[in-house]
């Protein structure tokens, strides 16, 4: 993130820690994958030529869902939305950058006639209630 507004020196143990937080095949993004094939929903992963680069999108059926770790994406309300004490001003304004990246991505989607769900990393614990939020993307394709 060079040249941007996010320019902090980060201290060796915490960079070491940020650069071993996974981007993708995450636990929740699993857990949703096997959901979406429980409920035999077809999709592609990371799909970087949709608006948002969806986890996971099937552009026949129109829709998309978007894995949202609760502390990256500030999952109101829970728990595991804290914001650090060190360099708060930035990661205030990181955080901020990134709900208004992600509502962008699921507007543009909306507009181009796509289904959007996005499932927060706490909700991936109950695989049940997991299931009954991605079945709407599948009442589509009835």
């Amino acid at each position: 993130m060079r040249g941007t507004r996010y320019d902090v020196v980060l201290d060796k143990p915490t960079s070491i820690r940020l650069g071993r937080i996974r981007q993708s095949r995450t636990a929740p993004e699993q857990a949703v994958a096997q959901a979406l094939r429980r409920l035999d929903l077809t999709y592609r992963r990371r799909n970087h030529g949709l608006p948002g680069s969806p986890d996971f999108a099937n552009r026949r059926a129109a829709w998309a869902a978007f894995v949202h770790g609760c502390y990256w994406h500030r999952h109101s309300g829970c728990i595991k939305a804290t914001t650090p004490t060190r360099n708060r001003d930035f990661w205030l304004a990181k955080f901020d950058d990134n709900r208004r990246r992600d509502r962008k991505a699921v507007r543009v989607l909306r507009k181009l006639g796509f289904s959007v769900v996005v499932v927060w990393e706490c909700e991936c614990a109950d695989p049940a209630r997991l299931e009954r939020r991605l079945a709407k993307l599948g009442e589509r394709r009835k």
